[in-house]
């Protein structure tokens, strides 16, 4: 009977003590949100800087989905690139991180000693990471079947999505760059960061003082002609160059002063026609692999009839994911939502892939209904999300088990490899945050954003989303969406 009854009082006392220390946790994190949520508030009124802009702020628990502040979390705002985030998401969920975009090559002809009589089809089906050696690769593959002659055309069959280009909303002084670069299913891109219809060109100063600077582009192609109207000047110099493209041409000009001994300057340009730009590079490759094409270059379908030479497939989209969303790839997310709407609806369009997507964001909680969804990028300024409905999307996805490389995907704050920290590489980099925050990052004139994860002092992890619109500078943006991140690693 002792023994019963000291057993019954240790447990007793057990249940006291976790109770206790329950008790403790909550009164603990009590005090920490009170002091988060005066610290915040006081900064939002002491920042000068956002005086007559609109700022929509939703922080939440990582364990229960609680929001832990909430200042205008449920105003629609827009997002610029947090749009990303649901388009990401959306992807991960409909097409499997496995999944891949093949690129295939066709012939309606027969073979007669070492000449193809007949047209070879380059067909694509959305790959935004062909680079010239893949172009290589498959022109190595009709090589390697005895073909040293076409005697026909080379056709680009881009027909796997529609033929609208631009998304709805984007702005006509994006067209020539990378960012707002053409969306086709055939396409290719010039570097390993994969700005797909795109070209890089780069200035480098002359040696001489009034020498017209050296101009590369990449990849090595015809496909667009170069007009160097710049000059080098002494060391002491400005530098001040522009490197535009006409518009509906592949005429790019150069303009300005470059000092000697100045670093290069890059530009990523968006080509016009990304189908033909891809056929240009493909001829090139089968040129260079003692493959002539007699006839021309031209766009068209491939017939019902024709037989496949070979296939090269991308990597797969949890590989894509990271220059996706490091370095915030508009022409990514584009594509996505296109591809989207072709599984699932049949058709490679923004309306049907649209479709999918608001679709596939309810099932994590987040209300359609309160958005305004244009295009997958963010690129819109007629976008609208609420910060509390971004803050819910990260909350649910942490369940799914490709949640790893979603967060994977996401910029890393002060990680100098551009592979790993993406846009916020040079951000965040005080000691108490510093790879602590898993971010989105989004700029558009006017509006900054940022959105995702971030460990606190406690070892909590806590899920933001910051929004901040009609901003008279978005570097200052920057600068308050640091602070709120530090207040938060540094105050939970």
């Amino acid at each position: 009977m002792i023994r019963r009854v000291k057993y019954y009082t240790l447990i007793c006392l057990t249940v006291l003590v976790v109770s206790v220390s329950n008790m403790h946790v909550h009164a603990t994190q009590g005090h920490s949100q009170a002091m988060l949520t005066r610290q915040l508030n006081q900064l939002m009124k002491d920042e000068l800087d956002l005086q007559g802009a609109i700022a929509g702020i939703s922080i939440r628990s990582t364990e229960s989905g609680e929001i832990i502040y909430d200042h205008q979390g449920d105003v629609r705002l827009r997002p610029a690139s947090n749009m990303k985030l649901l388009t990401a998401a959306a992807a991960l969920n409909v097409l499997g991180e496995d999944y891949t975009f093949p690129t295939e090559v066709h012939t309606d002809g027969l073979m007669k000693e070492k000449t193809l009589v007949g047209n070879l089809y380059l067909r694509g089906k959305g790959d935004p990471t062909l680079l010239k050696s893949d172009f290589d690769k498959m022109a190595e593959a009709v090589q390697k079947q005895g073909i040293k002659k076409i005697n026909g055309n080379l056709i680009g069959d881009d027909s796997w999505y529609d033929d609208v280009r631009y998304s709805t909303d984007l702005p006509w002084s994006d067209e020539t760059a990378h960012y707002g670069a053409q969306i086709s299913a055939l396409t290719a891109s010039p570097t390993t960061d994969f700005d797909a219809g795109s070209v890089l060109v780069e200035v480098k100063p002359g040696t001489k003082n009034g020498e017209k600077p050296m101009v590369e582009v990449t990849p090595k192609t015809n496909y667009v002609k170069i007009v160097n109207h710049a000059v080098t000047v002494p060391t002491d110099g400005k530098k001040e160059l522009t490197i535009e493209r006409e518009h509906a041409k592949n005429m790019i000009t150069i303009e300005g002063t470059i000092p000697i001994k100045a670093k290069n300057e890059k530009a990523w340009i968006g080509v016009w026609d990304p189908t033909r730009y891809a056929l240009t590079l493909m001829k090139q490759s089968l040129s260079e692999h003692g493959i002539t094409v007699m006839g021309k270059i031209k766009t068209g379908m491939v017939p019902d009839t024709a037989k496949i030479l070979t296939t090269y497939q991308s990597m797969p989209l949890s590989k894509l994911l990271v220059p996706f969303m490091k370095l915030s790839n508009n022409g990514h997310a584009e594509i996505l939502i296109k591809e989207m709407g072709k599984v699932v609806n049949g058709e490679g369009s923004w309306e049907k892939g649209l479709e999918v997507l608001e679709t596939e964001i309810t099932k994590f909680g987040v209300n359609s209904k309160t958005l305004v969804i244009r295009d997958g990028s963010g690129v819109s300024h007629v976008d609208l999300i609420p910060a509390n409905q971004l803050s819910q999307l990260l909350f649910a996805v942490q369940k799914e088990k490709w949640f790893p490389l979603y967060l994977n995907s996401l910029p890393i704050a002060g990680a100098q490899d551009k592979m790993t920290g993406g846009t916020l590489r040079n951000r965040l980099k005080d000691p108490a945050v510093l790879r602590k925050v898993h971010a989105k990052t989004g700029t558009l004139s006017t509006v900054s954003s940022l959105s995702g994860y971030v460990e606190t002092k406690s070892g909590q992890t806590l899920i933001f989303s910051i929004l901040l619109n009609n901003l008279l500078d978005d570097k200052i943006g920057k600068q308050i969406e640091d602070r709120m991140v530090q207040l938060l690693a540094n105050t939970y």
